[in-house]
C-alpha cells in the first residue's frame, strides 16, 4: 500500500515523536553532516560563489516577473517540436492528463524519474487507483516505495534508512513486485547497488511509457532538463515509446544562457559535485530516436498564489539542491516526515503554506518549524530569504485567526500585555504583582513555553522602584 502525507498530524506533535526515536536521529546527522562536507569542499573551489549567487536569484526573478510570457513561448517551442503541451490548474487536472495518456496507449505500468511534482499531486496513488502500476526508478526512492515509506529528504529521500534496513526491504519486498534480491545480498552500498540495477533493469526494458518531472524549462528552444546522478533519468527519457513530464511552471529559464548559472549552482549546492553526471536535454519528439510521443503538463497547483505574494514569491525561485535541509539544526534532529509534506525542511516551511494557504492547523504549524537561526539563507544557492518569509506567513497565521470566536492564548497575553503598557498606573500595578504573575505563569499559560526552556525569576526590585530609590545613581 502506498503512502500520502494526508492527515499528518501538525509539526509540534510530529516532532516530538521523531525525537524520540535515536536511531532516526542518528542516521539523520550522519547524512547530513557528510552531505555539508562534501559541499563546502566544491564550493570553496569557486572564487565568485557569492556573485554566482546573485546571478542565479536574478536569472529566477527575470523569469518569474514574466512569467506569462515565457510560458506561452515554451508551450509555442515545444508544440512546434512535436510535443503536445497541457495546462493543468491543480493536482487533478494533472493526473487525470497522466491517466487519460495511460489508458489510450493501453499501459499498465510506467517508469518514473524521481519528480518532486508528481508527488506534490499525488500521481502514483491516482495511477494505482486506476490500476496502473509506478515504478520508481531513482535508487533512494525505489527503497521508499519498497518500504512502503515516505520521502523524507528532497534530493535523498530514504536518508532516514541505514544500509542494515535497505538491505533488509531489499530482502523482503523486491521478489513480490518484480526481479528478487540475491540470497546473499550484504549491506555494502555497491552490492544494494548492484541488487537495485538487476531489479529495475527489466522494468526499463518492459515499459512503454514514462513519466518525469523537469529542473529546469528553457522557454525560446522549448527545452526540458533533468539532472541527475544514477543514469535511471535517461533510461527513463530515452527507452519508452510514450514520455508525459509534468513541470511546474515556475521551472521555466527564458534561456540557454541564463541556465548557465542555475547548472553550476545545482550540482554543488545538492549532491556536493561539481558537475551532474548525467544532464539529459529534450525537446518534443525525432523520428526514430526516443520516444515519439511526448505531453508536456505545465502545472500551477498554488503557484500563481505563492506568485502573488510580495514577499513569498522568492520561494519560487527554489532549484530544489536540498542545501537549506542539511544545514538546518531543527530538520538534523526530527527528520522530514514531521513536515508532513513533500517538501520537508525549511523550504518545505514556506512552501507549503504559500502552495496551499493558511488556515489547516498541520500548514499553520510550518512556518513555526525553525528557530530562524539564518543558517538556510547563507546556505542557498538562489539566496531565498526562508527567515524573512517565515517571519511573513507566521504574521498570516496569526492574522487569520483574529477572527475566531475563541482566541487563542497567545491572543489574549498580547492583548493583555497592550493593556497593561498602555497606561503607566496599569503597569506600575503589574510591576508589583510580577512576581505573583511569573509564579502563575509557571502553573498555567506558560506551562507549554516553559517545558522545553526556563521562564526567568521575576526581579526583586523593578526599575521604576530602583530610580525612585536611587534617583538613578548607580552608587546611592
Amino acid at each position: 500500500m502506498t503512502h500520502t502525507f494526508v492527515g499528518m498530524p501538525p509539526f509540534p506533535t510530529a516532532a516530538r515523536a521523531a525525537l524520540a526515536d535515536t536511531q532516526l536521529r542518528h542516521n539523520l546527522a550522519h547524512a547530513t553532516a557528510t552531505i555539508r562536507g562534501k559541499r563546502a569542499r566544491v564550493v570553496d573551489e569557486v572564487e565568485n560563489w557569492e556573485e554566482l549567487r546573485l546571478a542565479g536569484a536574478a536569472v529566477k526573478d527575470r523569469a518569474l516577473r514574466g512569467l506569462d510570457e515565457h510560458l506561452v513561448q515554451l508551450e509555442e517551442s515545444l508544440t512546434a517540436r512535436g510535443a503536445t503541451v497541457h495546462w493543468a490548474r491543480d493536482a487533478d487536472e494533472a493526473n487525470q492528463v497522466v491517466i487519460e495518456v495511460a489508458q489510450r496507449h493501453g499501459v499498465d505500468e510506467v517508469v518514473k524519474v524521481k519528480s518532486m511534482v508528481t508527488q506534490e499531486i499525488g500521481l502514483n496513488e491516482a495511477l494505482q487507483a486506476e490500476g496502473i502500476a509506478a515504478w520508481e526508478t531513482d535508487l533512494a526512492e525505489l527503497i521508499v516505495q519498497l518500504g512502503g515509506d515516505l520521502p523524507s529528504h528532497i534530493l535523498v529521500p530514504a536518508i532516514h534508512r541505514n544500509r542494515a534496513e535497505i538491505r533488509d526491504i531489499f530482502r523482503r519486498r523486491m521478489g513480490e513486485v518484480g526481479r528478487a534480491a540475491p540470497a546473499d545480498l550484504t549491506d555494502e552500498p555497491a552490492v544494494l547497488a548492484a541488487a537495485a540495477r538487476a531489479h529495475l533493469r527489466e522494468k526499463f526494458l518492459r515499459a512503454r511509457m514514462a513519466v518525469s518531472g523537469a529542473n529546469f524549462a528553457v522557454a525560446d528552444t522549448g527545452t526540458l532538463v533533468v539532472v541527475e546522478s544514477e543514469g535511471n533519468g535517461r533510461m527513463c527519457l530515452t527507452l519508452p515509446e510514450v514520455l508525459v513530464s509534468v513541470v511546474g511552471i515556475e521551472k521555466v529559464v527564458p534561456s540557454w544562457a541564463e541556465l548557465d548559472p542555475l547548472l553550476r549552482l545545482l550540482p554543488r549546492s545538492s549532491t556536493g559535485e561539481r558537475m551532474n553526471p548525467y544532464t539529459s536535454t529534450w525537446s518534443g519528439v525525432t523520428p526514430g530516436d526516443g520516444p515519439q510521443e511526448v505531453h508536456v503538463v505545465l502545472l500551477d497547483n498554488g503557484r500563481t498564489r505563492a506568485l502573488a505574494d510580495d514577499v513569498g514569491r522568492q520561494a519560487l525561485r527554489c532549484i530544489r539542491c536540498s542545501a537549506c535541509l542539511n544545514v538546518c539544526p531543527v530538520y538534523e534532529r526530527v527528520g522530514g516526515h514531521a513536515y508532513g509534506s513533500v517538501y520537508p525542511g525549511p523550504i518545505g516551511a514556506i512552501l507549503n503554506p504559500l502552495l496551499k494557504g493558511t488556515g489547516d492547523p498541520q500548514t499553520d504549524s510550518l512556518p513555526y518549524a525553525s528557530t530562524l537561526c539564518g543558517a538556510c539563507f547563507e546556505a542557498c544557492p538562489v539566496l531565498i530569504d526562508i527567515p524573512e518569509v517565515l517571519v511573513h506567513l507566521r504574521s498570516k497565521v496569526v492574522d487569520g485567526h483574529r477572527e475566531d470566536r475563541v482566541p487563542k492564548p497567545e491572543a489574549v497575553a498580547m492583548k493583555s500585555a497592550a493593556w497593561t503598557f498602555s497606561r503607566g498606573g496599569r503597569l506600575r500595578l503589574a510591576e508589583r504583582l510580577t512576581g505573583v504573575g511569573v509564579g502563575v505563569g509557571r502553573r498555567l499559560g506558560a506551562s507549554r513555553w516553559t517545558s522545553a526552556r526556563d521562564l526567568p525569576k521575576a526581579p526583586p526590585e523593578s526599575f521604576r522602584a530602583w530610580w525612585r530609590r536611587t534617583d538613578g545613581r548607580l552608587d546611592p
